[in-house]
């Protein structure tokens, strides 16, 4: 597929990958708005320079935003005139927002932070930004005056949770006071002007019942992690970037009793646990002189002395993962944490890996048999082409078989096609195989019915 774009003179032809995202193509009447959008940051950006010798930003900190608002629209409308400016009355608010946002959010983000249909914000230089709605992404008007601005945004960011980026430390991870995901990287490493990735922190708690409602998995697939979490057992959650994995852990914490004394540890927190007893604990980069470093294994190790009845690792990247399957084998029984991996059997192979970057001189069959010992349930999960996400396994780890670790599939998602939209159709089956655990489910006083196990309790999903 091809398209064209001709604007005085100019012919911009570009090829579509069909395996890539489709991002709709610029018209002319699209180039015309990005010209005026950019004469309208260059408004917003004078008043806000006129505006910080004019206020006490000091002070604004201790003012509710409507006595703000006010007091900024009167000098706005001071300078507007002292520019011989005429806007209408709605411009004229408008431009009070985004002025509003820049002193005291975070400018042209602002609008995409507030809008719930977004879950994902994609800056890629001063004057390109993408999002992603329902899946797909989509690019946006937005834009930042130049590399300047868009560097004093991030700075904001970065600086509110103590972190800093520049030269010698060109990317970070953070978070947003909503809990937000946040990643920037700048130059030397962006080679064509800073990038901001954000994930978004969703406002409203997704459960189980919402992920059932979804069609991420089905009710009975439901019962069952519901029950594996009741009853103790260690859970890995595997899959890609943006397949759903921390959305899953939190909706599988929703089941862990409210009397147990619960540690979080992440690099940038964003779990939200609804229990009362919950210690959250996050990790601290090393400072401009290289030291001060608090890893992830730091706070596992930590988190032993801490008391915990079950520890949750947001992600396993490395040498923590040796800490983390200790604490499952000695006495945490319900931990639980994620990891990037494509498959459930690749998830445990990662997790080997990941033992190997402790340091510790350790057997390949020695560090299987940690992994099989420790981690009883792996659950998969992934993003299909449409954007829609799914549990797409859920397997049990039954122990050793020579040196290979074995599992069973207890449920699995099998694409059965498309529909002339791209929507991916598919059907959850039940593979028949009835798991260890059930057999301890009656013990702990939990009602598994075998019917759950059966391959006729399957069930199509659009």
């Amino acid at each position: 597929m091809k398209w064209s774009v001709k604007k005085t003179g100019i012919q911009t032809e570009q090829t579509i990958d069909p395996e890539q995202p489709y991002v709709a193509p610029v018209t002319e009447a699209a180039l015309f708005h990005d010209e005026a959008q950019a004469a309208l940051l260059e408004l917003k950006i004078s008043i806000h320079r006129s505006l910080l010798d004019k206020i006490n930003l000091s002070a604004l900190d201790k003012l509710p935003r409507p006595t703000i608002r006010a007091e900024v629209a009167e000098i706005i409308g001071e300078i507007l005139a002292d520019q011989k400016e005429k806007l209408n009355r709605a411009e004229r608010e408008a431009l009070v927002d985004d002025v509003l946002d820049e002193l005291l959010g975070l400018g042209p983000l602002e609008p995409l932070l507030q809008d719930e249909s977004i879950t994902d914000i994609l800056v890629n230089g001063p004057k390109t930004v993408f999002v992603e709605r329902f899946g797909k992404l989509e690019r946006a008007a937005t834009m930042f005056q130049d590399e300047r601005h868009l560097m004093r945004i991030i700075q904001k960011i970065v600086s509110a949770v103590g972190r800093r980026i520049d030269e010698s430390s060109p990317f970070v991870d953070a978070r947003l006071a909503d809990g937000s995901r946040v990643n920037a990287i700048v130059a030397p490493l962006a080679v064509d002007g800073s990038l901001l990735s954000i994930r978004k922190f969703a406002k409203k708690r997704i459960g189980m019942d919402r992920l059932v409602e979804f069609g991420s998995l089905t009710p009975a697939m439901a019962d069952i992690l519901r029950a594996v979490v009741a009853m103790r057992r260690n859970v890995l959650i595997s899959g890609g970037t943006g397949s759903g994995k921390t959305t899953l852990l939190n909706a599988l914490s929703s089941f862990i009793d409210g009397s147990e004394r619960i540690v979080t540890i992440e690099d940038s927190a964003e779990l939200q646990l609804q229990q009362e007893h919950v210690a959250r604990l996050e990790t601290r980069p090393s400072n401009i002189e290289g030291k001060g470093e608090i890893s992830q294994r730091d706070l596992v190790k930590n988190a032993l002395r801490m008391r915990p009845d079950r520890i949750v690792v947001g992600e396993v990247r490395a040498g923590e993962a040796f800490d983390m399957l200790q604490a499952m084998n000695t006495g945490h029984d319900g931990s639980m944490t994620t990891v990037h991996a494509n498959t459930p059997r690749d998830a445990l192979a990662r997790v080997e890996q990941m033992i190997g970057m402790s340091g510790i001189d350790m057997p390949a069959r020695s560090a299987r048999a940690q992994i099989a010992s420790a981690v009883d349930v792996v659950v998969q999960v992934g993003r299909l082409s449409d954007g829609r996400r799914k549990v797409m396994s859920v397997s049990e780890v039954t122990g050793m078989e020579g040196d290979t670790i074995t599992m069973q599939e207890i449920y699995r998602f099998k694409m059965t096609g498309r529909t002339e939209n791209g929507d991916v159709l598919g059907r959850f089956e039940a593979t028949g195989i009835r798991p260890k655990f059930a057999a301890d489910a009656a013990t702990a006083g939990i009602n598994l019915s075998a019917d759950l196990f059966r391959p006729e309790h399957g069930a199509e999903t659009a």
